[in-house]
């Protein structure tokens, strides 16, 4: 019953061209959401490829100091 009370803030315009500029609103916002997800998806390969390769370059220095230390030893 209280479900029905909240209702009377909902609006339904009797000219539907009142909804044209709400259409054009959300289909902009929902090109720059597109747009900013495919940068954000971008930028995070773009990091995790710099990342294994930082990870890369560790572990060779890594096996080289381990390497270096036992022709010393």
């Amino acid at each position: 019953m209280d479900f029905v009370l909240l209702m009377p803030f909902l609006y339904f315009p009797e000219d539907k061209s009142e909804y044209i500029p709400a259409a054009i609103s959300f289909v902009i916002f929902m090109t720059l959401m597109l747009l900013v997800f495919r940068w954000i998806i971008k930028k995070s390969k773009r990091q995790e490829e710099e990342t294994k390769e930082l990870e890369q370059r560790i572990l060779r220095e890594r096996q080289q100091s381990k390497e270096t230390h036992h022709t010393i030893d």
